[in-house]
């Protein structure tokens, strides 16, 4: 009788197996198999470590305890891990062979084997034993007792040496702890760049001891002290997460200009009509822009002056940054200002300049050495790109068919002339785009016949996040979880291209970023109270759930609505891409077009009474509440539709079908609390 049980529990754990489909995985390794059996968690559970890693082992070590001691409750033993070979006997054992050098080209790769009693990682590097970790936590499985791994194999690692986040800290400052949460997300997803946008036309954000100028008339008062630098920068370190550094000159230079007008190429006018140079004047004829868009301030390439400042600046700055990359910029310099000012024009001729282009190579080759002077290599946006270039220079592609430009064609056309690329367009998160976009740019060009030389050119890709319509409340909600997706088309496979698979591992990846801090989830109801005027917010949820901030830069139009000092704590900074609703709506319209069941129609028409039934309690809600207002017409559009379509279900519509698609086609509309309706296009497909 006890063999009988024997076997019939083992039948039990066997029909219980986790599948490899199940598993929320992200970035989904280069290999997973997975085995019979389960290692099951208990208090007891110790990490032990050896070989010859880096110091930062032992505080990732010591983090991975508590984040799964968090979600299991188990109460563990073990607190802080300091040693080498501190619990010989440890259920978990990680070895490294060397310590991790922060940078490109590190070996990140892991072996991790969880067996009944045993778990252990192997790596080359303690960059690779940390993303091990990371996947051994999203492996974590429960059933209604306890939590346990499943037993597996898995061998992995990453696809491109560049897997890079840029946030921009000039639009609108994002404090340290803002920083820090999303360096915690970008380990968690396995990314090793972290692109800090420090200074634009909007702000100067570095603390500088030699020319307080710079933080006194162009930061506001909000900029990162040097003390602050240094602390993140060795927290990102702590997690194996290199920064680069972005100064943007010479164009959206107003913040610099702001403080030193005269190395700026504005020719201004004196008494008597006369024109002159700005240059060698106290005039100030800068202030801070309030605005977004492309500005005209731009610094003079032919004042000497200009070379001594942005020198003196990199000798104080290059310093807090250790790694070996500087980003100057060199995007969307228009040259108007140096197209009116003949001193500028003069010298072009006489160095036989051709084109404002040439000119910004000459300057930006006056920046190299400054650089390597302190072990930087020079990176800047694809402007920088001409004949004259070094080949030491890494080129960030960003422009795009929204640019009159092809997809992946400046990145191509950079490698095929010797440079190192990084792309970014495709990955731009603050347009709004929906995740499916980003998740399929792939950084490797689509019909483009490149070397394998030319290839190992592509480092990767950067998912750039602009801040000209982002707060520290909602930035977030503006990186996550679509940046998830981005890492790991930069870290896995290139045929890891299931849409549907990515968005249903996406549900647990997202909700489990939220114990590094990040408040991409929890900072929407925030926003909803505000609205809501503190009463019930579902309604107002019900419908962000369909609706969706405008995309690319409708938002803002003609870079004149919204300023830097704009309330952004409105309905259209709750909402997000890939409204959730929306998604739903759309399978249920095409799994009833499939098959017109009773229960396919069900399906649809329980999203029609549902939205009436919103678009009731809005307007109830709104009788306290003047920021509803703005979405109630809205709201009635999609009440209006949704009635008239349960009509045309049932077969009892007296609607023309030149009406009912006027009526849909009001659904369409943009003109309404900076939202769209993201089921216009499955209201089309139903009818």
């Amino acid at each position: 009788m006890k063999y009988i049980l024997v076997l019939l529990l083992a039948g039990l754990t066997s029909s219980a197996q986790i599948k490899k489909e199940q598993l929320n995985l992200m970035p989904w390794p280069q290999n997973v198999v997975l085995n019979d059996g389960n290692f099951t968690l208990n208090k007891n559970f110790k990490v032990n470590i050896t070989g010859n890693p880096n110091q930062r082992i032992f505080g990732g070590v010591t983090r991975f305890l508590r984040r799964l001691d968090g979600r299991t409750g188990l109460f563990f033993g073990q607190d802080f891990v300091t040693k080498l070979n501190e619990v010989p006997t440890a259920e978990l054992q990680i070895n490294c062979a060397k310590g991790g050098k922060i940078g490109l080209y590190e070996d990140e790769s892991y072996h991790l084997d969880i067996k009944q009693n045993k778990i252990t990682i192997d790596a080359t590097s303690d960059l690779g034993a940390l993303h091990g970790l990371e996947t051994l936590l999203q492996i974590l499985q429960n059933n209604g007792k306890s939590f346990y791994f499943p037993n597996a194999q898995i061998s992995d690692f990453p696809r491109f040496t560049w897997r890079g986040l840029m946030i921009d800290a000039s639009r609108h400052f994002q404090p340290v702890d803002v920083i820090k949460r999303n360096l915690d997300g970008l380990a968690a997803m396995k990314m090793n760049v972290f692109h800090w946008h420090l200074v634009d036309d909007q702000g100067w954000r570095i603390e500088m001891k030699k020319h307080p100028k710079l933080i006194e008339l162009a930061s506001d008062g909000m900029y990162y002290t040097q003390q602050e630098i240094k602390s993140i920068v060795k927290y990102a370190d702590e997690r194996g997460i290199l920064i680069v550094p972005e100064i943007d000159v010479p164009g959206h230079g107003t913040a610099i200009l702001t403080a030193y007008p005269e190395i700026g190429s504005k020719v201004i006018s004196v008494k008597g009509g006369a024109e002159k140079s700005v240059q060698g004047t106290a005039i100030t004829t800068y202030s801070v822009e309030r605005n977004a868009g492309i500005f005209t301030p731009t610094l003079d390439p032919t004042n000497p002056k200009t070379y001594q400042l942005l020198s003196e600046i990199f000798d104080e700055v290059c310093p807090l940054f250790p790694g070996d990359y500087f980003h100057i910029g060199g995007d969307e310099n228009e040259g108007k200002d140096w197209d009116a000012n003949p001193k500028i024009q003069e010298f072009k001729k006489k160095n036989k300049l051709a084109t404002n282009h040439e000119l910004q190579t000459y300057f930006t080759m006056q920046l190299a050495p400054m650089l390597k002077k302190h072990g930087k290599q020079l990176m800047g946006w694809e402007e920088i790109l001409t004949k004259n270039l070094s080949k030491e220079a890494i080129v960030h592609s960003w422009r795009g068919p929204n640019e009159g430009v092809l997809a992946g064609q400046s990145l191509a056309e950079a490698v095929k002339k010797g440079y190192k690329t990084v792309l970014s367009n495709g990955y731009y998160i603050d347009l709004m785009y929906p995740i499916e976009s980003h998740y399929l740019t792939d950084p490797m060009p689509k019909g483009v016949e490149l070397t394998a030389e030319e290839k190992a050119r592509i480092l990767g890709g950067e998912a750039p996040m602009w801040t000209e319509l982002a707060t520290p409340e909602t930035i977030d909600s503006r990186i996550w979880p679509r940046t998830a997706a981005i890492a790991e088309r930069l870290w896995s496979a290139e045929d890891i291209t299931d849409v549907e698979d990515m968005r249903r591992r996406l549900e647990t990846v997202s909700f489990r970023l939220e114990e590094l801090g990040l408040t991409h989830i929890r900072n929407k109801d925030v926003i909803l109270r505000n609205i809501a005027n503190n009463q019930d917010i579902k309604s107002l949820n019900e419908f962000s759930n369909v609706c969706e901030p405008l995309k690319g830069y409708t938002r803002n139009k003609n870079g004149t609505e919204y300023q830097t000092y704009s309330p952004f704590t409105l309905f259209a900074d709750a909402c997000t891409p890939d409204a959730k609703d929306a998604l739903a709506f759309d399978n249920a319209v095409t799994q009833y077009l499939a098959s017109k069941t009773a229960e396919n129609k069900a399906k649809v028409t329980a999203f029609f009474y549902k939205w009436i039934a919103v678009n009731k309690e809005l307007n109830d809600l709104s009788a306290n509440a003047p920021l509803v207002q703005p979405i109630l017409p809205l709201a009635k559009k999609l009440s209006d539709v949704s009635q008239e379509l349960l009509l045309v279900l049932d077969n009892k519509s007296a609607l023309k079908l030149q009406d009912l698609n006027s009526l849909i086609e009001q659904c369409n509309t943009k003109d309404h609390a900076d939202v769209e309706l993201a089921i216009y296009a499955s209201l089309k497909k139903l009818i």
